[in-house]
């Protein structure tokens, strides 16, 4: 897939792979209508770090869900 572009099916796709990644329970609170694609860049560079790593401590996990919910519109 290529998330170079700033669609919403890529903000879409992102936001379910950090969900899963996350294990996410209240994951279905963070639907990718709500991120502005204006913060793509932001919401890719957060993609990728999350992607790269195997496990978060909690407040890692607290961090991660701080910065998302920073991208909302």
């Amino acid at each position: 897939m290529d998330l170079t572009n700033p669609t919403q099916e890529n903000v879409a796709y992102m936001i379910e792979q950090i969900k899963d990644k996350l294990r996410m329970a209240n994951g279905d609170a963070m639907q990718a209508e709500a991120f502005d694609e204006n913060k793509y860049e932001d919401l890719q560079y957060l993609y990728e770090m999350v992607m790269k790593r195997d496990s978060f401590s909690p407040s890692e996990m607290n961090a991660i869900v701080a910065e998302l919910g920073s991208l909302r519109k």
